[in-house]
């Protein structure tokens, strides 16, 4: 899988490429975005202009640039560029580079750049092949991946590699990028056609942030508005609306960081931006039951006692979309996300669990004191199960003023500390009424 060099403009190999790839910027000048990498000053423009390669991983959503930056760092250093495709590469096809590197260093003291696209998808043991010759310089590797490094690749290869975060393009980028295609006669549409201003804005901001996807479609437009004999705005429309859709990767960054607003959005008590993250999850195709199961969480987490309906509506939603399907089921969830957003908010319940799991972790098996134990046999009593045992609904008030169900060790240990807010603010006057009681009782358990 070696990268084929670009035919001679005006080849007929150039118009059976797609505009994408022959668009491809072949000097930084025309590379268009990542200001923040590639500013004057910064380390990876400082690479290509000084033609000083370095191992690295690219990572960005699609359409950003990343082959376009390793393949301009190939070209400034006139290294030899060789191009895997974690897809479909093996172990094999990376031993297989590695020769091909060390022959041209042998023989003519050339340079590899060895560039592997969705390196996610090479498992340890395949990134692990590359290891050796990274660390003795016989290749210059650069991963591209749309995924998490710190998840996808393996800590010995991350440890050798500097990581570049690449951005989705902007309206302003994407425009540039339409407007050298649509103007260049070599590799582009030659002026052939023309689009307003206005119309160019709308491809651009439609293509959310892909410039390959912005080049695709107006190709396409191009050969609807030929066969059709119509104009090229006429015919974007019709192509834009079979391929649009906002980026989702059903698992990954973006998904995780969607769910991470929505969550943050209802914590934070904001019904109209939790709603737009709801909205965003199911226009990207994330599992309705997914988001409900999320709500029942949030419930809990950060509403709790200081409104326990919430965790009930919840679980309502969740069954309505269960029952019912898509979409009239997500009208229940967004019922559910706003409900929640306007609830009142504690984490007391959550705090209070993760203290006393850790108590848990920190002292052990701790014995159940023998008042506390069952005595369901005569021997159990015997050994004194039960025994001193108050019962609570004997006493007054119903509550055995005094009595602790803690181990000895724990016996002042608190958890739960009720806020203020909502029902929560009742339990803890109830709460605090008690203890009042226990601090003036006699029959108080361990002193």
């Amino acid at each position: 899988m070696w990268l084929a060099m670009p035919a001679e403009p005006g080849s007929n190999a150039v118009s059976l490429r797609p505009l994408a790839d022959r668009m491809r910027p072949r000097r930084l000048d025309e590379f268009a975005g990542q200001p923040h990498l590639l500013a004057s000053g910064k380390p990876l423009r400082i690479a290509i202009e000084r033609g000083q390669p370095h191992s690295m991983v690219l990572w960005g959503p699609p359409g950003a640039g990343k082959t376009t930056l390793a393949e301009l760092l190939a070209g400034a250093c006139q290294a030899e560029f060789i191009r895997l495709s974690a897809v479909m590469a093996g172990v094999r096809e990376v031993r297989a580079a590695v020769e091909r590197a060390r022959t041209l260093w042998r023989e003519q003291q050339q340079r590899t750049v060895l560039f592997v696209d969705e390196v996610h998808r090479f498992n340890k043991a395949q990134q692990d092949a590359f290891l050796p010759y990274v660390e003795d310089g016989t290749l210059t590797f650069i991963g591209a991946t749309t995924e998490n490094p710190s998840f996808a690749l393996n800590n010995a290869l991350l440890s050798r590699l500097r990581v570049y975060v690449l951005n989705s393009l902007d309206a302003a980028a994407i425009d540039e990028v339409l407007e050298r295609a649509l103007r260049d006669g070599q590799r582009g549409l030659g002026g052939r056609w023309r689009l307003s201003a206005l119309a160019r804005q709308q491809l651009a901001e439609a293509a959310d942030g892909d410039a390959r996807r912005a080049l695709i479609w107006l190709e396409l437009a191009a050969e609807l508005a030929n066969a059709q004999d119509t104009s090229l705005e006429t015919a974007l429309p019709e192509v834009m609306n079979e391929g649009a859709g906002r980026r989702f990767d059903r698992g990954g960054d973006l998904f995780y960081d969607q769910i991470s607003a929505l969550h943050k959005a209802v914590r934070g008590s904001s019904p109209d931006a939790a709603l737009y993250w709801l909205s965003r999850l199911l226009d990207g195709g994330c599992d309705p039951l997914y988001i409900a199961r999320r709500l029942a969480r949030m419930a809990s987490e950060d509403i709790g006692n200081a409104d326990p309906r919430a965790l009930q509506l919840a679980l309502n939603a969740w069954e309505a979309q269960e029952r019912m399907g898509s979409p009239e089921g997500e009208l229940a969830i967004a019922q559910a996300v706003i409900y929640l957003a306007v609830a009142p908010k504690s984490n007391a319940v959550y705090t209070a669990f993760a203290a006393a799991r850790r108590d848990v972790g920190q002292y052990g098996t701790l014995e159940t004191p023998p008042h506390l134990r069952n005595a369901p046999t005569r021997l159990a009593r015997q050994l004194g199960h039960g025994e001193g045992y108050r019962y609570a609904h004997d006493e007054p008030n119903a509550y055995a003023a005094g009595e602790c169900y803690f181990p000895a060790k724990l016996k002042d240990a608190r958890y739960y500390q009720p806020t203020a807010n909502g029902l929560e603010g009742r339990i803890g006057e109830k709460l605090e009424r008690l203890r009042e009681l226990d601090r003036q009782s006699s029959q108080q358990r361990y002193r």
